[in-house]
């Protein structure tokens, strides 16, 4: 958000730069959405957030019904609708909805491709290249998943067809996306901007995005997220919930028809994707978010298939999923639960209206245990399930997190600085608080420094400038302000817990006495 911020405010949208260092994770698809969603919105000025998130907004909305529209084009209509309700509900997919982050834009070209990519495989029988239109969205979306995430998109985007014909033993089809001129159509959306920044950044843009961010993350795990394969199994049961139950209902449906077109799509979609991500080093839920709209497809086709809800048949099968349905069922009254649990924990308040939601939803869950169990009335289960979701994302987002003003440090602090701020142009220098957030909400010339460098900024500049000092980093602060003979008056204070770190952090604004 402050990159795209500070895109706006220079005018250079080649060169992504966070405060003055250049941002080279990724290409400046996201940041040109977000400056643009900015501008129309005029929100840059008071950095209101909901301003840089309508890009994410706009792209679950397109998610959500392009999963109905493939569904419905499967399976019929009804299997639609229960897709894009399987989706749209997830955790995963409730939580990237909300956050100016690139991966549900990236989520909607891809599923543009797979799109695109269906109708073209249909009508593989035929002597005639796929419609025109259909091609160049083809093209077109790999285009723009390259300027969002780079090569991140070409896995669904070239896994899926390779998977379907290696299957089939079917090459020949793929001449239908007319790559003759389709390729060039894909270079044409991402070529300009890479020529440009190679020549800004005398290529230290691909060494770094490609080299140490892309590359890097398949062989170690970056930024302590270096797991073994398997986490991303283990984390659907929450990250999918409450549709992950039910899609492990749906597997024996899945297996017993793998051979026919619709499934062997779908599964091929799913496996290419999900097997690279579990075997990259580094792991984060949201890498394998495109295939959930594929996963959602599937189960809704079991949920409206006259037979397609049956219970494993061997004996083993039915132990697993009632152990899964058990963790399901203690992941459903946890995240209903949870809004309460936080406000007492990290705010010691009580909230009668989110208490009373979270008993309902906690009702709703075991409700839908009840109907899914065994295998019953899976449609009515899931509506119930539905229903908790909704009702405890709306608890949570309205009532819980509002309140919790322990989490919200960055704000707290932005307040404080405003409030005391000795000029109007007076720089903070961080020592134990260093997210960017502080950056986007005080300004982009705050200092995220050491102890003994923000004792030094006092010294240099008397007047105007500020600097927050944690606790951990007060005695080596002070030690530098007196070896420098500067003395510093307490400005403010607020303390509070940091969500990125979960460290608690007292802090303290300081600036030098007269």
């Amino acid at each position: 958000m402050e990159a795209s911020a500070q895109m706006l405010q220079s005018g250079n949208f080649v060169d992504v730069r966070f405060q003055d260092q250049p941002r080279y994770l990724q290409p400046a698809g996201i940041y040109w959405l977000e400056a643009a969603a900015v501008a129309a919105t005029g929100t840059l000025e008071h950095r209101q957030v909901w301003g840089w998130r309508i890009p994410s907004l706009i792209a679950v909305v397109g998610a959500t019904l392009l999963t109905a529209s493939i569904g419905a084009s499967l399976f019929g209509p009804a299997a639609g609708l229960f897709a894009a309700l399987l989706l749209s509900v997830s955790v995963l997919m409730t939580a990237e909805g909300r956050m100016a982050t690139i991966d549900s834009t990236l989520l909607l070209s891809i599923l543009l491709v797979e799109f695109a990519l269906l109708r073209t495989w249909r009508g593989r029988h035929d002597a005639q290249p796929a419609p025109a239109w259909v091609a160049a969205l083809y093209w077109v979306a790999l285009g723009c998943g390259l300027m969002l995430k780079g090569p991140v998109v070409l896995i669904p985007g070239f896994g899926t067809p390779l998977a379907l014909a290696l299957t089939e033993r079917r090459f020949s089809w793929l001449r239908r996306l007319r790559p003759a001129w389709g390729v060039p159509l894909m270079l044409v959306i991402v070529l300009p901007w890479c020529i440009a920044i190679w020549l800004v950044s005398h290529g230290s843009f691909f060494s770094r995005a490609v080299g140490t961010n892309f590359l890097g993350k398949v062989a170690s795990g970056q930024q302590a997220h270096g797991l073994p394969p398997g986490y991303h199994l283990l984390v659907f049961a929450i990250a999918f919930w409450p549709g992950s139950l039910f899609a492990a209902c749906a597997i024996p449906f899945a297996w017993a028809r793998r051979r026919q077109d619709a499934v062997r799509f779908l599964l091929c979609w799913i496996i290419p994707h999900w097997v690279v991500f579990e075997l990259i080093a580094t792991k984060l839920p949201h890498y394998v978010l495109p295939t959930y709209p594929a996963i959602a497809i599937l189960t809704a086709a079991a949920l409206v298939a006259p037979e397609g809800w049956a219970p494993p048949r061997r004996i083993v099968g039915r132990i697993l999923l009632a152990i899964y349905g058990l963790v399901w069922l203690l992941v459903g009254i946890g995240i209903a639960g949870a809004g309460p649990v936080l406000l007492w924990r990290l705010q010691h308040v009580v909230s009668p209206v989110a208490g009373f939601v979270s008993l309902l939803a906690i009702a709703l869950v075991l409700a839908s245990a009840w109907l899914l169990w065994p295998l019953r009335e899976p449609r009515r289960a899931l509506g119930f399930a539905a229903a908790a979701a909704l009702m405890t994302y709306a608890s949570l987002f309205i009532v819980v997190l509002p309140a919790l003003r322990t989490i919200w440090l960055s704000p707290r602090i932005a307040a404080m600085v405003a409030a005391v701020r000795p000029c109007p142009d007076s720089v903070l220098a961080s020592t134990s608080f260093s997210e960017p957030s502080l950056v986007f909400l005080v300004g982009k010339d705050t200092r995220l420094i050491g102890a003994a460098e923000a004792a030094d900024l006092l010294a240099q500049d008397r007047r105007c400038a500020m600097a927050l000092v944690g606790s951990r980093d007060l005695a080596a602060f002070q030690a530098r302000l007196s070896a420098d003979g500067i003395a510093a008056r307490q400005l403010g204070r607020l303390d509070g817990v940091n969500y990125s770190t979960g460290r608690h952090l007292d802090l303290t604004l300081f600036k030098t006495r007269p």
